[in-house]
């Protein structure tokens, strides 16, 4: 979708549909068809929360939208009712939508306009017949100059990751994700191999990539530009692409859903995309672990030690505690490569989704600071986070028999807790960040990004970038 701005009055562009909002206690600004206030004075137009009601004049169409009240009217409500717009714009037959923005608003609430627009029309048909019709065209109507461009661009990256998170696991392989890694512009792209990661001393990277027959990929993007400012972000992904839960095995009945297991890798590609391409002053390195974890003869095994790359030995006593292993080694690697601030995604545990369901991501981390500052672009983003404590009662939770550590307790409780005190273990004094997403990476029923892949936490590490 094509996204412009315009100071000229919507009736003087090319809109086949107009939007206009309405404040609780405000009223029509600029009723360009003559009879907006009377359908609010009416009742037939309500100013609550995504209320919409339409009409016609001179040839458009025109949608009222009850925006709320102004002092609770934000970026995410902005982006829900710009949502709730663009299905009704698609009923209608629209082809060119103009959003009148709504007076002494902030350049964040204008961005979700966009984004809200732009992430609800989405759709994946890579698979099916192409759609017919729909919306080509976005266009923002305003006193002042506009400048979207941050805003189309965060939305369009979430929108690609979205893209990897629906194909399905025999075409989104670990090589697949590597290739679109190369795609991108102005970063350095870096992979290894099964033998690199061996030869590299990922040994519990390379543990969980002993099943497959398709190779695993360590892809590290490096985007580094000249007027680099403030420290160096490792933001770092966990990207099973397809998890089987491996010896270990899963129940068959959603399986099929852990084609989303490499949400947080695809996250952190598109998100150093965006940044390379938005310019943004700051050092990144992306991280990305991508392999399948399935189950064969040369699988690991409940009981088997593996010794990652920082030296600390681990015990695998369950197969499918497997996206640990695998971020282990990939933030020693970005520690390596020079990383001053981390954050890692993954869809990491069951357990955080019984904790907060689907509309907080699980956030854990080493440092107060870097916590605040993940947390505040989240919240900008639109992709909330509840900070969960970490403490050193838990590391016995964690304590191997065999070895240093374990991969997964025998006790119930604390399960999201106890998984993250396990990769506390290879950040050392580095500030780190953990977002457990595996509530909020897919089917996470925001009115933007309804079902399927839902690409959180593209926008959160462009913001934390930009921040």
């Amino acid at each position: 979708m094509r996204v412009t701005a315009t100071t000229d009055a919507p009736p003087a562009t090319d809109a086949d549909t107009i939007v206009v909002g309405v404040f609780e206690d405000d009223g029509i600004k600029h009723d360009h068809s003559g009879g907006l206030q009377a359908l609010v004075d009416s009742g037939e137009a309500k100013r609550g929360l995504r209320k919409l009601a339409v009409t016609h004049a001179d040839g458009r169409r025109y949608i009222v939208a009850g925006l709320g009240g102004r002092d609770d009217f934000g970026p995410e409500e902005a982006r829900v009712v710009a949502a709730a717009v663009l299905g009704r714009a698609k009923e209608l037959g629209t082809t060119t939508l103009c959003w009148e923005v709504p007076h002494h608003v902030s350049d964040a609430v204008v961005a979700g306009l966009v984004e809200g627009t732009l992430l609800a029309a989405y759709t994946y048909r890579e698979f099916k017949e192409p759609e017919s019709g729909g919306i080509d065209a976005l266009i923002l109507s305003a006193h002042h100059e506009l400048n979207p461009a941050a805003a189309v661009a965060g939305a369009e990256a979430t929108n690609r990751a979205r893209d990897l998170q629906n194909r399905p696991a025999n075409v989104l392989t670990p090589s697949a994700l590597a290739e679109r890694a190369a795609e991108l512009s102005g970063v350095s792209v870096e992979v290894l191999d099964r033998a690199g990661l061996e030869a590299a001393g990922m040994g519990a990277f390379a543990a969980v990539a002993r099943g497959t027959e398709e190779e695993p990929r360590l892809i590290t993007i490096s985007y580094a530009p000249a007027d680099a400012v403030g420290p160096h972000l490792g933001f770092v992904g966990k990207a099973v692409t397809f998890d089987s839960g491996g010896i270990s095995i899963k129940p068959a009945a959603k399986m099929h859903e852990m084609k989303f297991d490499m949400s947080g890798g695809a996250a952190v590609l598109e998100a150093v995309g965006a940044i390379a391409a938005l310019s943004l002053p700051v050092r990144v390195t992306g991280v990305v672990g991508a392999t399948e974890n399935l189950p064969d003869g040369r699988a690991m095994k409940p009981g088997d030690i593996v010794r990652a790359k920082n030296g600390v030995s681990i015990e695998i006593n369950n197969t499918d505690a497997e996206g640990r292993l695998v971020l282990a080694d990939c933030l020693t690697h970005a520690i390596d490569q020079g990383a001053e601030r981390l954050v890692d995604l993954a869809t990491l545990t069951g357990a955080m989704v019984v904790a907060l369901g689907r509309t907080y991501a699980g956030l854990l981390s080493s440092d107060d600071e870097w916590a605040g500052a993940v947390q505040a672009a989240g919240e900008r983003a639109g992709e909330i986070s509840w900070r969960l404590p970490l403490h050193d009662e838990y590391d016995e939770m964690i304590k191997g028999r065999y070895a240093d550590i374990v991969n997964s307790t025998a006790e119930r409780g604390a399960g999201g807790i106890t998984a993250a005190q396990f990769l506390k273990r290879f950040v050392g004094d580095v500030p780190w960040a953990h977002l457990d997403i595996a509530g909020t990476a897919y089917d996470n029923k925001k009115p933007y990004t309804p079902v399927g892949g839902a690409g959180f936490g593209v926008r959160t590490l462009i913001e934390l970038a930009r921040g």
